[in-house]
This record gives C-alpha cells, structure tokens and sequence, in this order.
C-alpha cells in the first residue's frame, strides 16, 4: 500500500521549484501560482477557475519563464500563442481531457494594435465557469445545426499591458517586474529540469485523485473584505490550501488579502467609474460644489490620467456631461449640472450630493488620508 502523501510538504517543494527560476514581485505570488498549478489537477471539483495573469509593462520581466514552470507542472499543457478561438474550443470539448491553456504574448491578441477579437474574450470568459459553453454553429447550408461546445478549462496568461475587464476581473493578477541586479535566478534548461517538473507534476495528479473528496464541495471561508468575483476568483485556491493544511491556510488567505488589495488599487474601472473616482478623490475633495468649468481645469491638469486626451482633444463639458448622465442621483434623476451661485454671476456646475449616491455604489473604497481641498477652493458657495 502507498503511503499517503503529504499534500501541505508537496506544495512546498511546487514554490521552491518556482523559486528556482521565477522572481515574482512578492510573496503573495509564489503562494498564489503553487495553488494555482494544484488546482489545474482538480479542475472538474471547483464551479469555476481561476486564471492567471501574469502581467508586465516591458519585456525581459520573467513573463515567458513563469509559464515554461507552470507547464511542467499543469496536466495536459497546451501552448496556444497564436491559436484562434476555434481551436481552443474544438480542443477543450475533444473529451481526451482538458487542456490547461498556456497563452503567452496575449497582448498581441488583446492589445491596442488586434483589435477587440470578441470570439477569443467570449471562449476565455465562458470557459471560467464550469457550465460555461461556447455555442457555434456546424453543417453545410441549410444543414446547419447550433451546438454547444464546453469551454471550462484552467488558462494561464502572459503579456505586456493590461488585459480586458473582463478577464481581469476572472484572474489572480501578478505583476512582473525585471530582476534587480542582486535578484539571482537558476538558468532553466528544457532537457535536464523538465523532468524534474513533470515529477512533481506526477506527484501532484496523484495527490489529486486522493484529495477530491476534501475539495468538492467546499465552502472555503474568505478573508474579510473579499467577496463576489475577487471570492470566486480565490475559492478553489483557498480550497486547496485547507485540503493540504499546515501553513497554507494562513499563506494562502494571506495572499488572497494581498493579491485582490493590489488587483483594485489597478483597477480604475471602466472611464465612467475612472472619472466618479477622480471626482471624489482629486477634485471635489472637500467640496460641496465646483462649477465645470473649474471640475474640467483640474481633471485636465491631472498627469496620470485620460482626460487631457480623450480621442486626441481634451475633456469638454459636452462629454462630461454625457458620462456623468449615465449615472443617477439619490432621488434617481440622471446626474446634472444644476446653477451655482459664484459671487455676482452664476454658472453651471454639479453638486457633491448629487454625485454621492454614485461615488458610494460604483467607486472603490476612498484613500484613508484624503488630500487637502484644491487652493482657492475652500469657501466657494
């Protein structure tokens, strides 16, 4: 009889074989892509999984490096840089077994310069939900009939930029770097340490098929804070942590913690969500009214943001106006510019009450130290 095997020291021995090839910017990271490739070996126990970004803003960032080590340790890799949405669909639903999908360069296929490729995006947001299908249609002519393909399958991905809200919102997010000088890392040599990965490959497949039955199922508590996508995104992580034990429920949950707290300080949201927040924490700071022409000064002035650029001209109070009748006041009335009242004239402009009921529902929690009101600012009425 095979002696059982100690799920929480094979987990550790997946981080250091991480360790020995990846810098990954933090702790949290290593824990994160440890579960993450235990996971992939228990996929059809989870309602959804997780994927996994890593992600920089130039090259030689280790990017490439960290999804060569995931490959050797996920069942069934399959490296998909240029496959179309096709492919991957007709390859998930062959019923051979899942693949685990390897798509490394992803900005080329969802950066500024390919376009939105909707059919590639609907199969990666589809497949994140184990009852996700992918509906295509098959047959010649009029013969043609509408069939359902299953899209579930575990997905790592890796690029330059950022990816659509969509699949970032579906994605443990690690933000690569390149090595500091004093960073050192082992030369990864395909013919010598893949075996050694597909060992501990071996090692995890077989802790699987003895761990299923702690994992299907489980209702893993989540660290406070942490809820909706962020805790459908780290469910099936926390779940392996709990099956293999000893330090890895505190690890895990610990980097749960500090992986979703780093995925929203980087999520400005969509535009509108972007220009509520800027609003409330760059330019109302403090104030119960500013006329649009001021709101406009300041939201153009501000460095690291779209609105001195918006499709090559500046924020107009046309277009602000526009964004901001998407959203609705307290009393339900799409935001407005109303009078106020500037010494002897009067101008148009909006009102903190009006945008609060906005700022609460769609804006991430405020900075805890807010910035002082803008000079000049303070008494306006």
């Amino acid at each position: 009889m095979t002696a059982p095997i100690d799920g929480a020291a094979l987990l550790d021995e997946v981080e250091a074989f991480h360790r020995r090839f990846n810098v990954f910017p933090h702790e949290a990271a290593y824990v994160a892509v440890a579960l993450w490739d235990a996971h992939a070996h228990l996929l059809e126990c989870f309602d959804s999984t997780p994927r996994i970004a890593f992600l920089s803003p130039e090259p030689g960032s280790g990017k490439t490096r960290a999804l060569e080590i995931v490959e050797t340790l996920v069942p069934q890799p399959m490296t998909a840089v240029n496959a179309s949405a096709a492919a991957l669909f007709r390859s998930v639903s062959s019923g051979n077994g899942k693949p685990t999908i390897l798509f490394d360069e992803i900005d080329t296929i969802f950066g500024p310069k390919a376009g939105d490729n909707e059919e590639l995006r609907g199969f990666l947001n589809a497949g994140h939900r184990r009852t996700g299908v992918t509906y295509r249609c098959i047959g010649d002519g009029g013969q043609q009939t509408v069939q359902a393909f299953p899209s579930y399958c575990a997905v790592a991905v890796a690029g330059l930029g950022s990816l659509p809200d969509t699949i970032l919102s579906r994605s443990v997010i690690i933000r690569m770097r390149r090595r500091a000088r004093n960073e050192k890392v082992e030369p990864f040599r395909a013919r010598v340490h893949e075996a050694e990965g597909h060992k501990l490959r071996d090692r995890l497949a077989a802790w699987a098929e003895n761990a299923r039955g702690f994992v299907m199922g489980a209702w893993p508590d989540m660290p406070d804070g942490v809820s909706d996508r962020p805790a459908d995104v780290w469910e099936p992580l926390l779940a392996i942590a709990d099956a293999v034990g000893g330090h890895w429920p505190d690890r895990a949950r610990a980097a749960c913690v500090t992986l979703v707290t780093a995925s929203r300080a980087n999520d400005k949201g969509s535009i509108g969500v972007r220009l509520l927040t800027d609003l409330r924490d760059h330019v109302m700071t403090g104030i119960d009214r500013l006329p649009t022409v001021a709101i406009l000064d300041r939201l153009n002035s501000m460095d690291d943001a779209p609105w001195a650029d918006m499709g090559g001209k500046p924020l107009d109070n046309r277009r602000l106006s526009k964004m901001l009748a998407e959203y609705m006041t307290g009393d339900n009335e799409p935001i407005a510019s109303r009078n106020i009242k500037t010494g002897a004239s009067v101008l148009k402009g909006y009102y903190a009450t009006d945008l609060h009921d906005a700022w609460q529902r769609y804006c991430p929690p405020p900075p805890e130290s807010p910035l002082p009101p803008l000079p000049g600012t303070e008494n306006l009425t």
